[in-house]
């Protein structure tokens, strides 16, 4: 019986017992030879029907069968230098997670993602493992092919032991009396908060959202990642300790200084870039014209796509986004699900360079979004009422490359044209909040904005804070925004313990 991992309409016991009496368990527990295991070809991840899901919230990624996960396990050759550790910045020991998924010992799998990582099935989702991990496996730097699916393996193991009703709790110290304060609930903060329990710290998170999970759920829309997963992830955190107070909002409804008289010894800003960027172009204020931080969060936090719900949403029929990121796909693919009839990304660069995963952008291709690349907005037109009708659009060429590498568009002489637009969702970019840095005077910030930290150890100027996510790279992914929690959580606890 070949199950997919996702498994939330199949009854989990018989699930279960078929699992393990499956015929082809015995089959795969063989040795395999070097030779055999790379003649194998990597697994296709199964996925929801372009045409159903582009109408519905659906999970796009259906995930992998045990039978998939054990074949794609054994195509590691388990290297004696494996580089795939290097390119993940939780330091998750990949090998040893895979050969556990090889051995068919999917819950000991999931037992060693935690080890390093809080959020392993968040990760297996949304994480660019093309070029972290998987774009430092052997496959891929010596065979010049297609990777072991690291970042499929990683979703399978943590999915298993989600549905498996067995969730295991990482081990933590022994209490040690002293309380930490998480500014922000996102991936950093989950990160950070998660070993900072293992050290035995009492740790309290502070979101000014009144839902734990920052990006990952006002962010990232549930055909990617959905709710029930974080929450789960959440839990976990929760059974290790960690306390969770939400509609705080640091700065406003308690300073710094505050919560130091309440006994809180240590800091770690994780309250990631919500500001929105726009481009100050004529007829931005026009109706219609919001930002991609406003779109979804309306969508994935508030409801606004559910029957029922009174959170206001605009529901285009001809929907532009300009950007070309993953949050840029995210609103474009939100747009259709909301009903548009036209869905376009406008982008100023060519398709190769958009920063979008190569899969975002294919999804949203098979889901019949239109691409304007090399083209630009330069003013937005307004009808008789103030609301947003018309884009005029420049086309663009590829010129010299700029500071990233990427080659600089330049516009187009004679090239602008008119295009119909009733709704315009604008993702070029985003700040961080200035409300930390403005309750404190001598936080040392940079000229975007971001928080100026020790690049080694992350601890601001002020020696109990540390920060780490968007706060200080102005805009990132999840894993380095995890990243960064882990390398402040294991800075604060030698801080605290009189060793940094």
């Amino acid at each position: 019986m070949i199950i997919s991992s996702c498994m939330a309409d199949i009854d989990r016991e018989e699930y279960l017992k078929e699992e393990r009496k499956a015929p082809w368990r015995e089959d795969l527990r063989k040795t395999k030879k070097n030779k055999e295991r790379t003649d194998l070809t990597r697994v296709k991840m199964p996925e929801a029907p372009a045409r159903e899901r582009a109408g519905s919230y659906v999970e796009v990624n259906m995930g992998l069968s045990a039978l998939q996960a054990v074949n794609e396990a054994s195509r590691c050759i388990d290297c004696p230098d494996p580089t795939c550790i290097t390119g993940c910045p939780v330091g998750i020991n990949i090998p040893k997670f895979i050969k556990n998924i090889e051995r068919q010992e999917f819950l000991e799998a999931a037992r060693t993602l935690k080890e390093t990582n809080a959020l392993p099935a968040v990760c297996g989702r949304v994480c660019p493992q093309e070029k972290q991990c998987e774009a430092n496996c052997f496959y891929t730097i010596k065979l010049k092919r297609e990777p072991v699916a690291i970042g499929y393996l990683e979703r399978f193991a943590a999915d298993y032991e989600q549905n498996s009703g067995e969730v295991s709790v990482p081990e933590v110290a022994p209490a040690n009396g002293k309380k930490v304060a998480v500014v922000g609930s996102g991936p950093a903060g989950l990160a950070f908060a998660g070993d900072m329990a293992r050290f035995g710290y009492d740790v309290h998170i502070l979101e000014a959202l009144h839902e734990i999970g920052g990006v990952l759920k006002y962010g990232i829309p549930e055909f990617r990642l959905p709710n029930k997963v974080v929450d789960i992830e959440i839990e976990s955190l929760r059974k290790m300790g960690v306390k969770f107070e939400t509609n705080f909002i640091v700065g406003k409804t308690a300073t710094i200084q505050e919560l130091r008289e309440e006994g809180f010894e240590g800091f770690f800003v994780g309250s990631g870039a919500g500001l929105p960027r726009f481009m100050n172009i004529p007829g931005e204020n026009l109706v219609g014209i919001l930002s991609s931080n406003e779109y979804l969060t309306r969508v994935n936090l508030m409801g606004a796509s559910r029957q029922g719900m009174d959170t206001p949403v605009m529901r285009g029929k001809k929907v532009a986004v300009i950007g070309g990121g993953n949050t840029a796909m995210d609103s474009v693919r939100t747009a259709l699900r909301l009903g548009a009839e036209r869905a376009t990304i406008i982008y100023r660069r060519s398709l190769e360079e958009m920063p979008a995963r190569v899969e975002e952008i294919k999804h949203a291709q098979e889901e019949g979004v239109e691409f304007l690349t090399l083209n630009n907005p330069v003013e937005y037109i307004g009808d008789e009422k103030g609301r947003v009708k018309q884009i005029r659009v420049q086309k663009m060429v590829l010129g010299e490359p700029d500071a990233s590498g990427r080659r600089s568009p330049v516009p187009l002489e004679g090239s602008e044209y008119i295009m119909d637009a009733d709704t315009v969702v604008v993702s070029v970019g985003v700040s961080p909040n200035p409300l930390i840095p403005q309750s404190l005077p001598d936080l040392k910030v940079s000229r975007w904005g971001t928080l100026e930290v020790n690049q080694e150890t992350l601890q601001t100027s002020i020696p109990d804070i540390f920060a780490g996510g968007d706060i200080v790279r102005g805009g990132a992914t999840v894993i380095l925004a995890m990243g960064d929690g882990r390398k402040a959580a294991a800075s604060m606890h030698k801080y605290l313990q009189g060793n940094l």
